[in-house]
């Protein structure tokens, strides 16, 4: 029933979901199917979707929904988180089988019961005592960098946040799992890896072997052929000497981290139940900069929390500049129902955490900017991923800014000379 059939795949949000789609695609296409551009008219169609602010929810209905209408015959797969928190919601034209953020290895099996059925399968599991899925993804999309998500799960319980309920308590892949993936795709030819996690810092507190971030950041580190490791998003709070001093002696580690800042107001963090300060938050920087001489640090920021004021607006605006960001990205806030900060008082009107977001966006763009200029002149190695339109490799510096080489093919890691920036990109010259 799902042999020679058509599938195209949409992701919304984090890297998670990336990888979670990578490893679905993989099963459809051991079963026989063939995977197709979202664009084209398919025979079967997975939508994973987010929820994290309202604008997730309404792109993915959007998304569900336009899926119907390019082939009203389609099978419509919905997973994800915002299928974990309302998947009766999503008992919607052409929807077959409805997963929330479990048992995505089972979907073809599941897809196929739902079709023989005949009907609209709800399988979503309660997430109380949640395992960690153990996914694998053999490779990724594109041919340079893969996305490995080694961790599941948050138990921080922030405010604002909905992620925990709709991704449970936290689970740790076993290290050796971790490097046996990573054999994998670098045997695939990937020579980047991207470690993320729902809570990257909370990785292996739920392990008894005592394993910890640094010991899964080594297990890559220790695979021939991946010549690069980024982390995915952490807490300034796992930025210790010790961990710094770890990831220090691990050269293959990318010196470009992001710190969730969320808030740089003592007395919004405190609102929204971040576990530090602001303080605390440019302390880690200092820690990652004294380390790190091209340490580029990148961020989120959320505007109009309950109860912000225009002081504490001006405090975050002076601790993101004194972070010094290469980049942010800044978004207003949005209630999330059975949230905490939902029933707070004191909301801040829409159109001001609009306007204080602009704002933040502006002075995101100014630092983007003298970061940029800070790298013409220097040395910087780049992994090409594709030619731009001028036939130059073009792709990611270890900072995570993105630069256009001459006479470079995907694939490739070439050492250049910046010489100057185009349109908020780096331009290099000649392989060093």
């Amino acid at each position: 029933m799902i042999m020679g059939k058509t599938v195209a795949f949409h992701t919304l949000g984090c890297k998670v979901n990336q990888y979670d789609t990578q490893a679905m695609r993989e099963r459809f296409e051991q079963a026989g199917c063939r995977t197709v551009g979202f664009e084209e008219r398919a025979d079967i169609y997975v939508v994973n979707t987010c929820t994290v602010t309202g604008t997730g929810d309404k792109k993915s209905m959007q998304t569900i929904r336009r899926c119907h209408r390019q082939n009203p015959d389609a099978a419509i797969v919905v997973t994800g988180c915002l299928a974990q928190r309302a998947s009766e919601e999503l008992r919607l034209p052409g929807v077959r089988l409805v997963l929330g953020t479990q048992r995505r290895g089972e979907v073809v099996a599941l897809l196929t019961q739902a079709l023989a059925q005949d009907c609209t399968l709800i399988a979503v599991e309660t997430l109380r005592k949640a395992p960690f899925e153990h996914l694998t993804v053999h490779a990724n999309e594109g041919h340079t960098r893969a996305t490995m998500k080694i961790q599941e799960g948050c138990d921080r319980w922030c405010t604002y946040c909905i992620i925990p309920s709709v991704r449970g308590p936290i689970r740790s892949r076993p290290v050796e799992e971790i490097r046996e993936e990573a054999q994998s795709l670098a045997e695939a030819g990937f020579q980047e890896a991207v470690l993320t996690g729902i809570h990257l810092t909370s990785y292996g507190r739920d392990l008894q072997d005592g394993s910890t971030l640094l010991d899964a950041i080594r297990a890559v580190h220790e695979v021939d052929g991946i010549r690069r490791i980024r982390l995915g998003s952490l807490e300034p709070v796992i930025v210790t000497p010790e961990f710094v001093q770890g990831i220090a002696a691990l050269p293959k580690v990318c010196h470009q981290f992001h710190l969730a800042l969320q808030s740089g107001s003592d007395t919004v963090l405190a609102r929204m139940r971040r576990r530090y300060t602001s303080g605390e938050f440019l302390a880690a920087c200092a820690l990652l900069r004294e380390a790190f001489e091209d340490c580029a640090l990148t961020t989120d920021v959320m505007t109009g929390f309950p109860g912000e004021t225009e002081e504490e607006f001006a405090q975050t605006k002076a601790t993101c500049r004194a972070a010094g960001f290469s980049r942010m990205h800044v978004f207003p806030y949005s209630e999330r129902e059975g949230t905490k900060a939902a029933q707070m008082p004191d909301s801040v009107p829409r159109a001001l955490r609009e306007s204080r977001a602009r704002e933040l966006i502006a002075l995101g763009h100014d630092m983007e900017r003298d970061a940029l200029a800070q790298r013409v002149g220097r040395e910087d190695e780049v992994l090409i991923e594709e030619l731009d339109a001028q036939g130059r490799g073009t792709g990611y510096t270890g900072g995570y800014l993105r630069a256009h080489v001459p006479d470079a093919a995907p694939g490739d890691i070439v050492r250049i000379r910046v010489t100057g920036v185009e349109n908020m990109e780096l331009v290099g010259e000649g392989q060093l």
